[in-house]
């Protein structure tokens, strides 16, 4: 498949799904996506044109959580990357954990470490904090801050 066939693909499938289409370079593609089309666009990217999961990442802006999915078409070495913008003030995106097994633990770190609720991930138990780490401090988000050395003292560090 080349380049030009995954971009048609994905543009006759999703056509006004499609928020923006950023042709960054020859070997990366954006695809802006409404949260509630990540299933949709991630199941088809994955299943159907073949793409391998690479991995997850989140940024912190001043509204809201950019989850951006990183898929990888090795054969072409082309790097098509899934985003969706989650407001902070209703933090919930659907988990692709039912269309991809290897999204467990990332989903796990970002719920985490940004506060992002993924909609039936069947195991969002804590991955990397410590187990008394309080439930409404996210620490990487911009406005975490150590409010205290007894944060410190309690793991918040």
């Amino acid at each position: 498949m080349t380049r030009e066939n995954i971009v048609n693909n994905i543009k006759t499938k999703f056509g006004d799904r499609i928020k923006k289409l950023y042709d960054k370079s020859a070997k990366r593609i954006y695809i802006d996506v409404k949260r509630r089309d990540i299933p949709d666009m991630i199941r088809f990217i994955f299943k159907d044109l073949g793409a391998r999961f690479n991995t997850a990442t989140a940024l912190d802006n001043p509204e809201d959580i950019e989850i951006m999915y990183h898929f990888d078409f090795d054969e072409i070495s082309l790097i098509t990357t899934i985003r969706a913008y989650v407001p902070k003030n209703d933090c919930v995106i659907e988990s692709i954990l039912p269309i991809m097994k290897g999204a467990e633990w990332i989903e796990r770190e970002i719920h985490e470490l940004f506060g992002v609720e993924f909609r039936n991930h069947p195991n969002m138990k804590p991955l990397l904090l410590p187990d008394d780490w309080p439930k409404d401090k996210y620490p990487l988000r911009k406005e975490f801050k150590l409010s205290s050395t007894e944060d410190t003292k309690n793991g918040c560090s």
